[in-house]
């Protein structure tokens, strides 16, 4: 049987009051303590406790038949029921006072996982790699439960360079891109860091505004144009505070791999992981819709060749959309499109979705009529 997942108190409590045998069911970070009458009213069966806190009599009655795992004291939650956004990893920090970023949960784990060690190796003790699975484990959970509500086909990825400066050209086509796409009905994903990947935020974040909008925003962020400017987390929540966002949503994979990187606080949603290659893998994975690919470097390029394998033995039981935006620099300054088409000629691949423009007309209309060439949710 699947287990039903309570992530709150309030569904805890509810749940509490309407049954008195709970079977089948997975608790995730609740802390029984406020309501430990009613608990002590019921029988639990085949239930999984995620950390969260049991009162000692609850501890007793559910040890037999269920699943407890108990807290494991590091900063971070291993059994996080939910994903990140940007008040909470930001938690903390004060607008004008940037030295305020290091004392952000976000930071303290960067430290604390600097400090034990990058690796899942030996040298880590154990009670540290477990915890790290645990909570990369629910934050896949939280994910997939999080993309259930979308037809995989509407999921579109943007790849692109962290370094992209916020006044760059590119920058600003990949906003309007992002943002026609959002009004447009996809979900937009990208690595959840700065450059390409906050300009796709940017731009999601952005949807139902006006051009002029739009347009102030960016004047608000070149104030700060990289993210190792010490305003440009400042400019990021002056632009949200002014144009609030509550009807499109976005979401950013991150990981503390790359800490020193901070994620984009556009992003309504943050599936931040320790472990760098199931971030990688799984961005590739859940954008079925299709992948546009801007001017990048060796993160980009290694990203290309993963997706293009994926395609070529149609992993997922079909091949999505390759567009690569920049038609000189994906043809002459890194040749990476001549040659995938070429190997697709001489059937070194096959399958591969393949398409190159700088016109954003021409990238809407191949993701759309490969998202509407299918029935929902195949």
């Amino acid at each position: 049987m699947k287990h039903i997942e309570i992530n709150t108190p309030e569904e805890a409590l509810q749940l509490l009051k309407s049954k008195k045998h709970i079977k089948g069911y997975a608790f995730q970070s609740i802390d029984f303590s406020p309501f430990k009458s009613e608990a002590a009213a019921c029988t639990f069966q085949n239930c999984l406790f995620l950390g969260g806190h049991l009162p000692l009599d609850m501890q007793r009655a559910v040890e037999t038949e269920n699943l407890v795992f108990p807290n494991i004291q590091v900063p971070f939650n291993p059994f996080i029921g939910h994903l990140y956004d940007a008040s909470t990893l930001y938690a903390h920090y004060v607008p004008g006072q940037p030295e305020t970023f290091k004392q952000t949960f976000d930071q303290i784990v960067y430290r604390h996982y600097l400090t034990l060690g990058k690796e899942m190796s030996s040298a880590i003790d154990i009670k540290e790699t477990l915890a790290r699975t645990l909570h990369d484990h629910s934050i896949s959970n939280a994910l997939h439960e999080f993309l259930s509500q979308y037809d995989e086909r509407s999921i579109v990825g943007i790849m692109g360079g962290h370094g992209l400066k916020r006044t760059d050209a590119c920058y600003r086509q990949i906003v309007s891109l992002s943002k026609q796409l959002t009004e447009e009905g996809f979900l937009m994903i990208s690595g959840g860091g700065p450059g390409a990947m906050e300009a796709t935020h940017l731009g999601a974040w952005m949807a139902g505004k006006t051009e002029a909008e739009q347009t102030t925003a960016l004047e608000i962020l070149e104030q700060a144009p990289t993210f190792d400017h010490p305003l440009w987390l400042d400019t990021a929540f002056e632009v949200m505070q002014r144009f609030p966002q509550t009807q499109f949503q976005s979401l950013g994979v991150p990981t503390w791999l790359y800490g020193h990187e901070p994620a984009t606080p556009f992003a309504t949603h943050i599936a931040k992981y320790f472990d760098n290659s199931i971030r990688e893998d799984g961005i590739l994975t859940i954008a079925k819709g299709g992948i546009v690919y801007t001017p990048g470097s060796a993160g980009t390029m290694q990203e290309i060749f993963q997706d293009a394998t994926q395609n070529h033995y149609e992993s997922f039981g079909y091949a999505s959309p390759m567009i690569f935006m920049g038609e000189e620099f994906w043809t002459q300054k890194i040749p990476v499109y001549p040659l995938l088409s070429s190997l697709m000629e001489r059937g070194r691949y096959r399958n591969l979705l393949l398409t190159l423009t700088d016109k954003q007309e021409e990238m809407v209309r191949v993701l759309k009529a490969f998202r509407d060439a299918s029935p929902q949710g195949s």
